[in-house]
């Protein structure tokens, strides 16, 4: 029996025009259900659910918000290492699932997912003056527009207590209309109603300014500039004297900073499947980043990353390294329009061996032929200026971080043996 799947439970699923029971891979990108045939080949694709874990009940959770119609598909638990076994004595059952014996065999390995709710808005949509988004010519159905991507309508994250997104706006100004960039929140009036509030875009934030008696620190400047987060909790006096709790957050949209009181939020037990301690909990209350280990992705699979909470989306979020997310994407760009092949000179090259490639990595191949059927072994790295590949006898990544003796040394033997494996595989197809 296989090891990895001791303790693992997976995921079979029947479509609805379906009589076949398949195994669920995950969610992929375009929003389908993946899933691969139960058998024992394919078990290295199956999306395993720890049995003491609460991985079904996120990715269920996460499909019964992203499908249309979730009672369209059936799913079934079963054992990792049975599941073909399963997936027949479950397909036997379903051709006649009324007779008793084998509704209790169903009963038994189903599992429903959470049933869709409508979601309740923090705002009443009736409370709210929508005849007063004309002044900035923009219509209550514009607002209630959501395209084939959006997980919410405009009109929905204002009820939501949220801004809208970048609006092109048309507004009168003297007998004059002008036409600028906005977003847009709720705000309450003094009868109980809500009316657009609009927050118009600077160029860039103004960090110098104190803002209502708080002082940024070079520190405090970073973070806001980096991850939009101030990162500690700070008082602001909004009324003379007295001192509110807050959490800071830069609007990236409008370059506007937004407040959030500390006494509104609250802090989950768990985020995406991942159980907080007190201590994580804590930080978080006080706007600090905080790593989070073994959180589950969509398509179940274990993850780590940093999370804080953004006072202008309301929300915590997982914070991305936009730096080494740049540097990544420079050093692919640095081989675009060099062909990556997946077979060089006989051998067929791993996806991370590809990917090695095409950051403008080096990587080691084995067992290579060249022009005499003769084998060798060697590095090979993009030649960016030349848009091709290069041979190395040695590792040239390493070369250039040693001193530049060494590297003039290593670099001349792999000119030459670059130079000799170019001359002796002429004539062989890439």
């Amino acid at each position: 029996m296989n090891e990895n799947l001791k303790d693992h439970d997976v995921l079979l699923v029947k479509e609805k025009d379906s009589e076949e029971l398949k195994v669920v891979k995950g969610i992929n990108p375009n929003g389908k259900l993946d899933t691969v045939s139960p058998k024992p080949e394919n078990q290295p694709d199956f999306m395993k659910i720890d049995r003491h874990g609460n991985a079904l009940d996120n990715f269920l959770e996460n499909f019964s918000w992203q499908f249309k119609n979730p009672t369209d598909f059936l799913f079934f638990k079963a054992p990792a290492d049975k599941a073909e076994e399963a997936a027949s004595s479950l397909q036997a059952a379903l051709k006649n699932p009324e007779a008793y014996e084998n509704k209790q065999f169903l009963d038994m390995h189903k599992v429903e997912p959470p049933t869709q709710t409508q979601k309740e808005f923090g705002i009443n949509p009736d409370l709210v003056d929508w005849e007063k988004f004309k002044d900035f010519g923009i219509s209550q159905k514009f607002l209630e527009y959501k395209g084939k991507n959006d997980t919410m309508s405009n009109a929905e994250k204002l009820l939501d207590h949220q801004k809208t997104d970048v609006m092109f706006v048309s507004m009168k100004l003297d007998d004059e209309l002008h036409h600028t960039s906005a977003r847009f929140s709720l705000r309450k009036q003094e009868n109980g109603t809500f009316a657009p509030k609009v927050h118009f875009i600077s160029h860039k934030p103004n960090l110098e300014r104190p803002y209502f008696g708080i002082k940024f620190t070079e520190e405090d400047k970073q973070n806001l500039l980096k991850t939009g987060n101030l990162g500690r909790v700070v008082e602001a006096e909004f009324k003379q004297n007295e001192k509110t709790p807050i959490l800071l957050s830069l609007d990236k949209q409008t370059n506007a900073l937004v407040s959030f009181r500390q006494e509104w939020l609250k802090v989950p037990d768990t985020y995406k499947g991942a159980k907080l301690d007190e201590e994580q909990k804590q930080k978080l209350a006080n706007g600090e980043k905080v790593e989070i280990k073994g959180m589950i992705s969509t398509k179940g699979n274990s993850f780590d990353g940093e999370v804080q909470f953004n006072a202008d989306k309301r929300y915590f979020e997982l914070i991305i390294d936009n730096n080494k997310k740049q540097s990544q994407s420079q050093k692919q760009n640095e081989t675009k329009g060099v062909h990556i092949p997946k077979k060089i000179l006989g051998v067929d090259l791993t996806e991370k061996q590809q990917s090695e490639l095409k950051a403008g990595k080096a990587i080691y191949v084995v067992g290579m032929k060249d022009h005499d059927g003769e084998k060798f072994d060697a590095y090979i790295k993009v030649n960016v200026e030349k848009k091709k590949l290069d041979f190395f006898k040695f590792n040239p990544d390493k070369a250039q971080k040693q001193g530049a003796g060494e590297t003039k040394e290593s670099s001349n033997q792999d000119e030459k043996q670059n130079e000799k494996q170019q001359k002796k595989r002429t004539g062989v197809k890439m």
